[in-house]
């Protein structure tokens, strides 16, 4: 313990407590900050933080490895989720040869996939600047069905084996599979696995630095050697995947967990400055919202820089409210659009919302909503991406920052790659922990026996 009146801890006090308590007593403030940093840029120091690190890193590997391991291979089999289904769709239809040179209305091609699917009542409708793409009418939990965008032809309910297969292996990537009351808990595992995944990374790129910094030791863990085995080469392989996927790691881990804890959510906004939205309640939008989850996290939550107030010349209000009328208008604002959809509101819904892409559907930059009157089908809002504000841009970029689809197919293709080397880290860092334990409980079967041996001698 250190005091004003002098040194009064132990007898044979260490240089570092020494230099600490000289500073503190015997310099003025701005010295004494620059001894205690000096203090602890030293060896001693260093080497003790870095064993702390290790031990920390091994014992979030040891206890999340396994569960890493699954997010890592599910992550790896959802990289191209989007367009395998969508290629596996278009394979179970027939093919739109003739050029389509009039297509029909919106209104028209609901109500025909309303009579073919038994009269059910669709959520949306999505049709494509592409004449040879289906139009596709969802129909909640009861699918899809895809029509011909200008006869109006039932072209089928595309592939029911790929939305499963998908589904299935996104359902074990958030909540292992769980259903009922498990899957809050299992949900509560993978996102606690998601955390030391980030704790496993941010450590792993310390205690990668060489204790000794030179261009020979840093060439050795930059890249593969050959001619390695066992512990070698797991330890040749960990440090190199690790350091190369390191930075995009932390993107996807941070994202994810941006994604599964409301609080990182929040944080968010906080960081720039902004108070978080109010959590939609339980059952759905807020009423009147008439959207889902995806056009709700883009469109209706309004921003003081929201754009283009309600027209009413857009739209007259004597004139019938369609949806093929919605489409038009919303489709003028945004030229280069390649996809368009349209959220059907509840009955007591006060707005309809479209949704334009012209990007992958994935990329909320290239997004934006239009808010309608279901009432008089008036232009109520529009509402492209740089309208939202800056805590709503950051956390609908992070959404698809985890799936690396922000930046398209490259993103896609990279955030693929680095979840591979993810599996191959989490395979070699387990290997690493299991001949450290194997080499430890050796010594000290050695020792036991070396005892007994003394003893009965």
């Amino acid at each position: 313990m250190i005091t004003a009146a002098g040194y009064c801890g132990p007898t044979q006090p260490s240089r570092r407590s020494y230099k600490i308590y000289r500073a503190l007593t015997c310099c003025p403030p701005s010295s004494a900050l620059l001894h205690i940093a000096a203090s602890f840029n030293h060896p001693r120091f260093l080497v003790m933080l870095r064993t702390v690190l290790f031990w920390l890193h091994l014992v979030a590997g040891v206890v999340a490895g396994a569960i890493i391991l699954l997010l890592s291979v599910t992550g790896v089999l959802l990289t191209y989720e989007k367009q395998l289904a969508h290629w596996a769709d278009l394979r179970q239809l027939p093919a739109i040869s003739a050029p389509v040179s009039q297509r029909l209305p919106a209104d028209s091609l609901l109500a025909l996939a309303t009579i073919a699917n038994g009269g059910k009542t669709p959520s949306a409708i999505t049709l494509r600047a592409d004449a040879a793409e289906p139009a596709l009418v969802a129909f909640g939990r009861d699918g899809n069905l895809f029509l011909h965008p200008g006869t109006g032809a039932v072209l089928g309910a595309g592939s029911l084996a790929a939305h499963t297969f998908f589904r299935d292996v996104e359902d074990w990537h958030r909540w292992m599979a769980g259903t009922g009351e498990n899957r809050a808990r299992l949900k509560s595992v993978t996102g606690a696995a998601n955390l030391m995944f980030l704790v496993l990374v941010l450590t792993g790129m310390v205690l990668w630095l060489p204790r000794s910094l030179s261009w020979i030791k840093l060439r050795a863990v930059l890249w593969f050697r050959g001619g390695l085995s066992g512990k070698a080469r797991d330890f040749n392989w960990h440090n190199v995947l690790g350091i190369w996927s390191a930075l995009p790691l932390i993107a996807i881990v941070a994202s994810g967990s941006v994604i599964g804890y409301p609080w990182a959510s929040d944080l968010v906004y906080r960081i720039v400055g902004e108070a978080p939205p109010p959590r939609t309640p339980p059952g759905g939008a807020a009423a009147g919202a008439g959207t889902s989850g995806t056009a709700a996290a883009i469109g209706p939550a309004a921003s003081p820089r929201s754009a283009a107030p309600a027209d009413s010349s857009a739209t007259p209000p004597s004139a019938p409210v369609t949806y093929a009328g919605m489409v038009a208008a919303a489709v003028a604002l945004m030229p280069e659009w390649r996809a368009v959809t349209v959220q059907l509101p509840k009955p007591d819904a006060k707005t309809t919302s479209v949704t334009l892409d012209k990007g992958t559907g994935a990329q909320p930059q290239y997004r934006a909503t239009v808010q309608f009157s279901s009432a008089t089908g008036e232009l109520a809002r529009y509402q492209p991406f740089d309208s939202l504000t800056t805590g709503r841009q950051v956390r609908n970029v992070l959404r698809f920052t985890h799936t690396g689809e922000v930046l398209g197919l490259f993103g896609q293709t990279w955030a693929g790659l680095v979840t591979l080397a993810s599996i191959v880290l989490v395979v070699t860092g387990i290997a690493l922990a299991i001949r450290r334990a194997s080499r430890a409980l050796g010594r000290r079967a050695a020792r036991s026996v070396k005892a007994v041996d003394s003893s009965t001698s």
